[in-house]
């Protein structure tokens, strides 16, 4: 199916980014697809719809992952094609960086690659346009969106799996199209994505009707242990010991944030999840009036306006300490 280019908003004839990534693509033989570390469904869907198209037009592609597919997102069409190493990498090759502010978060695994072989495609507005080819634009609902107008850019047919693929994108980026995110734009692109073979309900079911015993556990437990302070901050810490108890790990946690944001007199919703090594990670969430991204990139992590993440250096009182001060400036700053 081929998609209407007003309909996407493709950017070939009003964004020279655009235009720029799309020369790259069309004249290159070789790509490997890259995604940042703890990756997530937008940055896996976009990666692998490009892939996808990219392989349409004859050309080369390996998906370079340095993760294990989270186990909600191996439905997604070439998730089983991920490899942990660059075997059959030429050095021609150009790679494609997805979902990333900064080469930073794509992990130690990829920090070799220079940037004259680095297209950058993303949606967040602290980008720093690492690569050679930066395709940002901080508007979009997901990366995905991005992907989409390159794809069709390219004069590529939508496939089914092209689809279903960008499809998640979206739906993941902008919480089943309850984020603010998800404008009238945004609903007619999904809808000419349903009309393109992409499955609303199955990729909704996978995202956010399918969890691990062990995960609704975990969300219990977390709860049971989050704080609402008197400025409107709910928090809570899950620990390794947490984890082991119930048999839970890092993955089970995805949702948990955003529990923690529903509460009504909650402002900004704080998750820190322990790591094996003793570090944390950090999840933030916004009701919509504090800016998260700020709190984030005062502790060395970036993300969007109302969700965001850091890494935060344990134990566990000191991080915790860390995080309340860094929310609480940013609220007195506003």
């Amino acid at each position: 199916m081929k998609l209407d280019p007003a309909t996407t908003g493709n950017g070939r004839a009003e964004d020279p980014a655009a235009v720029e990534v799309l020369g790259a693509l069309r004249s290159h033989r070789q790509f490997v697809m890259c995604a940042h570390e703890n990756p997530d469904c937008d940055v896996l869907a976009s990666g692998f719809a490009l892939g996808i198209a990219l392989k349409r037009l004859g050309k080369e592609v390996t998906y370079f992952l340095d993760d294990d597919v989270p186990r909600n997102l191996t439905f997604l069409p070439e998730s089983a094609l991920t490899q942990r190493t660059f075997d059959g990498v030429g050095d021609d090759a150009l790679f494609v960086f997805f979902d990333m502010s900064d080469q930073s978060r794509a992990g130690k695994a990829l920090n070799w690659v220079p940037s004259q072989r680095i297209i950058n495609v993303d949606h967040h507005l602290s980008n720093t346009r690492f690569g050679r080819w930066n395709y940002v634009r901080d508007t979009e609902a997901a990366t995905g969106v991005l992907v989409l107008q390159l794809v069709v850019g390219l004069d590529t047919e939508i496939t089914g799996d092209i689809a279903e693929c960008l499809l998640s994108a979206i739906m993941s980026d902008t919480g089943c199209f309850m984020y603010s995110n998800a404008n009238s734009r945004t609903l007619r692109i999904a809808a000419a994505l349903i009309d393109a073979g992409a499955d609303k309900d199955r990729i909704a079911e996978q995202l956010y009707q399918m969890r691990t015993f062990a995960a609704q556990k975990i969300l219990g437990r977390t709860l049971d242990a989050a704080v609402l302070t008197d400025d409107g901050i709910c928090y809570s810490v899950v620990t390794q010991p947490m984890l082991a108890d119930i048999g839970a790990d890092n993955e089970d946690l995805e949702e948990v944030v955003g529990a923690l944001r529903a509460v009504d007199r909650c402002q900004v919703a704080a998750l820190l999840k322990e790591q094996p090594d003793g570090s944390f990670r950090l999840s933030l969430r916004s009701r919509g009036r504090v800016n998260v991204m700020a709190i984030a990139k005062s502790l060395g992590g970036g993300g969007h306006f109302r969700a965001a993440g850091a890494p935060v250096v344990g134990p566990a009182p000191a991080a915790l300490e860390r995080v309340l001060s860094a929310i609480r400036a940013q609220i007195a700053a506003q």
